[in-house]
């Protein structure tokens, strides 16, 4: 009940295989009563896999929120300004994603959605889903959990044999995260 009328962007990178879970994720947004913003980066708008059609899961997520997709840097930058968004979430938040956004590159609709939203000082939750977590990205997560108006979904190893850097966050933590962000909390473990 905290998110209704809340203005939430909900920022989607090229984790792929996320996808399905995230679409769920904000349908239960909408059920609160939140009004969803989508945003997608480059890659999350234009590549085909074998996990969705781009074009057709742009389409679907506007959809469910009822709100037109922002899908290029131009259209990401009024955000801080016209102050749109009470709180953002980057779902999934890839390695390059994490890794740009702790060096101040915006270079993508997600990238810049999250710059300007953060010069507000408003919470900005992170969803990690990324194979290199444990990798070269550690350092990044590490200096992004350092920041303030940061908070993260709790995230933990998803194939530990298999991909032993990789770490993916819990999408069921998703709501509990924004709401607790929203009172400046970080929802704990952060990793499980």
């Amino acid at each position: 009940m905290k998110l209704e009328g809340k203005n939430v962007g909900f920022a989607i990178t090229g984790s792929f295989c996320t996808f399905a879970q995230i679409k769920e994720e904000i349908k239960k947004l909408v059920e609160e009563k939140a009004n969803v913003i989508p945003i997608f980066s480059y890659n999350a708008q234009s590549t085909d896999t074998r996990f969705c059609n781009a074009k057709e899961y742009v389409k679907e997520i506007e959809e469910i929120t009822g709100n037109k997709a922002i899908l290029t840097i131009a259209d990401a930058e009024p955000i801080g300004p016209k102050n749109l968004t009470d709180i953002m979430i980057i779902a999934p938040c890839t390695g390059n994603t994490l890794a740009k956004l702790y060096h101040g590159i915006t270079d993508t609709p997600v990238l810049m959605a999250a710059k300007s939203h953060s010069r507000n000082k408003k919470p900005l939750v992170i969803s990690v889903s990324t194979n290199d977590a444990l990798g070269m990205n550690f350092k990044n997560i590490g200096g992004l959990m350092a920041v303030k108006e940061i908070y993260f979904v709790p995230f933990g190893e998803d194939n530990p044999k298999g991909k032993p850097k990789s770490m993916i966050a819990y999408v069921k933590d998703i709501i509990p995260t924004l709401e607790m962000a929203l009172d400046g909390v970080q929802i704990q473990p952060i990793v499980k």
